[in-house]
């Protein structure tokens, strides 16, 4: 199922990946560390529906 909202509103992941991958290994490891921080905030602030399991 394509999810085009979830692209227009935090751009596209792969290219993110990209340029991190392209870093040096420490500021690649600071950067994942930001990368999941942030797709941490963002998946505890979705919906809430507590009747799926």
């Amino acid at each position: 199922m394509d999810q085009p909202h979830l692209d227009d509103a935090h751009g596209d992941l792969l290219p993110r990946l990209e340029v991190i991958e392209a870093q040096p290994l420490g500021t690649r490891a600071a950067a994942y560390e930001g990368l999941h921080d942030e797709l941490a905030r963002r998946l505890e602030s979705g919906p809430q529906n507590p009747t799926r399991a």
